[in-house]
């Protein structure tokens, strides 16, 4: 069913092997139910919580930092999420070529679908599209392996006829997933990404805490994650990712800091 290069992660098989172990004790032991169904629980309530954990690794692979070559040649990446937005994406991309940065952009296959000529200007721009899913769900954590083909799949499609490239990454919606993830994403050949550092740009109105946090987290290698649409705004009704972006860019120069596409950080 999957290909070949699935690799279950060290705690997926930790799980079989419980599954299998406790269905053994259950045929010759079924007086130690209580025992197998606690450990059982155990173990789901692990998943569930290593779900929960965005920049885990133990559900499988995910990009939370760059490879060892792009964090040596003092690469970082800039990733921003849930557009694209027709009022706020726009302005952003006229900051990064102020600046003369190329981002990664996680759209969402149906928003992309309602401005494609948005996506067509992000990629004309030099920048990366990578999946977001199709709609966003906030329960997309919870789907099976059928819910989460159909959310993934229709975002690789929407997003591949109108820019004309195939993404390479995907985001899970809030980073949240499950274990039926990481085989559905080794079937399409996609990489999960998360992300080293991150503001909480969509509930953060001030643009100076945003910043700081950002700041703290700049360094080789690091993955920033921003948000054009949801993105919170100031006081004054300003989208706080264009309060912050500047001050980012400007500080990863004086830092000698170069910024990528995840694809690029590939090479």
């Amino acid at each position: 069913m999957f290909k070949s290069h699935w690799q279950p992660s060290l705690l997926i098989r930790a799980t079989l092997v419980l599954h299998g172990a406790a269905l053994l004790a259950l045929i010759t032991a079924p007086l130690h139910w209580r025992w197998v169904l606690a450990a059982l629980i155990a173990n789901h309530v692990v998943l569930a919580l290593t779900g929960l954990w965005p920049r885990s690794h133990w559900l499988g692979p995910n990009w939370t930092h760059l490879p060892v070559a792009a964090t040596a040649r003092s690469e970082i990446a800039l990733t921003i999420d849930d557009g694209p937005d027709p009022l706020v994406t726009p302005q952003v991309l006229d900051v990064l070529e102020r600046h003369g940065v190329q981002a990664t952009f996680f759209c969402i296959g149906e928003s992309a679908q309602h401005y494609p000529d948005l996506c067509r200007d992000i990629v004309r721009r030099g920048h990366a599209i990578e999946n977001h899913s199709q709609h966003h769900r906030y329960d997309f954590s919870l789907l099976g392996m059928a819910g989460l083909t159909r959310e993934i799949q229709a975002a690789q499609a929407a997003l591949t006829e109108i820019t004309g490239q195939r993404p390479q990454f995907f985001r899970a919606p809030a980073g949240l997933r499950n274990p039926f993830l990481d085989p559905v994403l080794a079937r399409m050949e996609l990489k999960l990404a998360s992300w080293s550092v991150r503001a909480f740009d969509t509930r953060e109105g001030d643009p100076e805490k945003v910043k700081r946090k950002l700041l703290k987290g700049l360094r080789a290698g690091a993955i920033v994650l921003l948000h054009d649409a949801h993105a919170a705004r100031t006081p004054a009704g300003y989208p706080v990712i264009l309060e912050a972006l500047p001050t980012l860019l400007d500080a990863a120069a004086a830092a000698g800091l170069h910024w990528v596409t995840l694809p690029q950080a590939l090479s």
